[in-house]
């Protein structure tokens, strides 16, 4: 059965078609809310909250989109409700301070990544230097990037537009250079 049909089903009240969708995107959506909220706990309290979501508003799914995406959606405003709203953990976003990444400076990449690409320490450097993103620039960063989405779908997710998501992700991925950079030259 066609997924299209499975949606249609399910908005129309089928339980069991309901329980295929979640079933089919479980996985799907606990790890990207593993990878933007960066804590097994909030990750697994993220995909409640989507699939809640997913129950309470799927009649509203129009199917202009694929469902993924708008799980993504659903995720990632869970996600960054979490972290707006955790007291603990205050961030600061690129957009209000500009000395946050040099801009005018290129990373050095004596060290390239592909080569070193399978060792676990680059892993766990790139890992750590993700979860140093502001969670706005860390969603499109890991639609784009580790996704594979595109401009415009990442910007319909995070309701941004497209010229919006092309700066986030330059200063992600700057960021990101950056980072690494720094953490390979201080193993040295």
């Amino acid at each position: 059965m066609e997924e299209n049909e499975i949606i249609e089903r399910a908005q129309n009240g089928d339980r069991k078609a309901l329980s295929e969708l979640v079933k089919k995107y479980e996985q799907t959506v606990y790890n990207f809310a593993f990878k933007i909220c960066r804590n097994r706990e909030r990750a697994e309290h993220t995909m409640q909250e989507t699939f809640l979501s997913m129950v309470k508003n799927l009649h509203q799914f129009d199917k202009k989109s694929k469902l993924s995406t708008w799980l993504y959606t659903i995720v990632s405003n869970h996600c960054l409700m979490l972290a707006r709203s955790d007291k603990k953990h205050s961030y600061t976003s690129f957009d209000d301070d500009e000395s946050f990444i040099d801009e005018g400076s290129v990373a050095d990449w004596s060290v390239t990544p592909d080569r070193t690409v399978e060792n676990e320490e680059l892993r766990e450097i790139l890992d750590e230097s993700i979860e140093k993103l502001p969670p706005d620039y860390r969603v499109v960063f890991l639609l784009r990037d580790v996704e594979g989405l595109s401009t415009e779908e990442t910007g319909k997710i995070a309701k941004l537009s497209v010229p919006a998501v092309k700066s986030r992700l330059h200063r992600a991925r700057a960021f990101l250079r950056n980072e690494i950079n720094k953490r390979l030259q201080d193993g040295k």
